[in-house]
């Protein structure tokens, strides 16, 4: 099957965004950017669309000359690691993404390197600006058909040409160092190990030796208190002290993963009210990544902005309602969409206990997702996995849950009292008397006997 194809489909999956440009006499039908979403470089052409970066590259191709080194699809699709690329598209991860694309572009056009034969030393390595900032690529002439940029080879000189921009195929992918530490610091911060800290030794006070310290406890286990302990009491009272596994090196940066999942939600777009009420209503942002620093781990159930439109002033204006609404939505576990979904498959309807005690959350399997809630107040699954990070996961619902109300007592109604007959004790003498006079069967002519 011809590789345009797939170079026709993306081009039409493009085509509100190229209409809006072309209406606008941005780019026109021959730029190098139609070129490209036209090209058989499927793969690079659906990462600058999921990049958010025809916009850029259109202003871009206004003002300069630009070249692109494609890499070529194999090296996306095969070659590249799984979690890297996972990595990539994880929608947190959107400025890395956008490093990785803007280093493969120059703001200049830029031709195949003369080849100087009888040289007894490779020509030397010409530096160029990438659109990443603080990057440069470096090209070198090998022999007269071979040059490399960086650490990749280019083996499709000139595969498009336009006026106003030329593209390279190359064999691999280049990752910019920034988006490699990136990508290492997110790997590494789910396997860290956390060190609950030591205290002093203690002293028998019977044998006046030391006691035996306590087994160590594995790296990573959850926190000696529960969570509902390590909250803070309330708005005007201190936090309640809640040594866990995070201990005072801060293992684990609560503050930064809860500033990414925020992040998120804001980059994935429809989660505006939620995240406004973690940061600006309440104070729940900040108490989260405490908690997380501590060593807890935290589900998030976050209903979109429609959801959140449905709430009326009453039950906001009260004092501590916004708080109490989104303890409702936090479930001190760390559960994944797909661990949720197998549970309620499994066992039907599961109770979640939430930061708003008592109260719990139901779940259960309706119309292949999973839903949470019952009646009206019910919500659905929409969104899964906007963000998980092995500490906090943000799962999308499309309602508001608000805990069944409980049901206020009626009038209390005295039943009357039953009437108890009192069957008189016989005594020892009648009771021998009946029992001969029943040997034969004349019992039944006495009353008392009966």
């Amino acid at each position: 099957m011809d590789c345009r194809i797939y170079g026709v489909t993306i081009l039409l999956f493009f085509l509100p965004t190229l209409a809006f440009s072309l209406s606008q006499g941005q780019i026109n039908s021959n730029s190098i950017l139609v070129a490209l979403l036209d090209s058989h470089y499927t793969e690079v052409a659906e990462l600058v669309e999921k990049a958010m970066l025809l916009q850029t590259l259109e202003n871009t191709v206004m003002n300069h000359n630009i070249t692109i080194f494609a890499p070529r699809n194999e090296a996306l699709e095969r070659d590249l690691d799984p979690d890297f690329k996972r990595f990539l598209l994880e929608p947190r991860n959107l400025q890395s993404l956008q490093t990785l694309l803007m280093s493969h572009i120059v703001p200049k056009r830029i031709t195949k390197p003369e080849y100087q034969p009888g040289l007894s030393h490779p020509a030397r390595p010409t530096r160029h600006k990438t659109l990443a900032p603080n990057h440069h690529l470096s090209l070198q002439t090998v022999n007269s058909t071979h040059w490399n940029v960086d650490s990749s080879r280019v083996t499709h000189p000139d595969s498009l040409t336009r006026p106003d921009g030329v593209i390279h195929g190359i064999d691999t992918l280049i990752i910019p160092r920034s988006v490699q530490d990136d990508f290492n610091r997110r790997r590494n911060l789910i396997s860290i190990a956390a060190v609950k800290p030591e205290s002093a030794p203690e002293v028998d006070p019977r044998t006046h030796r030391l006691k035996k310290p306590a087994p160590p406890t594995p790296a990573g286990s959850p926190p000696v208190l529960p969570i509902y302990d390590a909250m803070a009491p309330g708005p005007s009272l201190a936090p309640a002290p809640a040594p866990g596994p995070g201990g005072p090196h801060h293992h684990f940066n609560g503050e930064r993963q809860v500033k990414d999942f925020i992040q998120t939600l804001l980059h994935y777009g429809g989660y505006n009210e939620m995240a406004d009420i973690l940061v600006n209503l309440t104070s729940l942002a900040t108490e989260m990544g405490r908690l997380v620093s501590e060593g807890y781990v935290l589900t998030v159930l976050a209903p979109n902005d429609e959801a959140m439109a449905k709430l009326t002033t009453d039950q906001l204006s009260e004092p501590g309602s916004p708080e109490q609404i989104m303890y409702y939505h936090l479930i001190p576990e760390y559960q994944t969409e797909e661990s949720m979904y197998n549970a309620v498959r499994r066992f039907g309807k599961i109770r979640y206990d939430t930061l708003r005690l008592p109260h719990k959350v139901t779940a259960q399997e309706a119309d292949g997702s999973v839903k949470f809630g019952h009646g009206d107040g019910s919500a659905y699954l929409f969104d899964p996995d906007i963000y998980t990070d092995g500490r906090i996961s943000v799962q999308g619902i499309d309602g508001v849950l608000l805990p069944p109300q409980e049901e206020e007592a009626g009038p209390v109604t005295r039943a009357q009292p039953a009437k108890v007959v009192v069957k008189q004790r016989r005594g020892k003498l009648l009771e021998t008397a009946c029992w001969m006079l029943g040997s034969f069967g004349q019992d039944s002519r006495f009353i008392s006997c009966q």
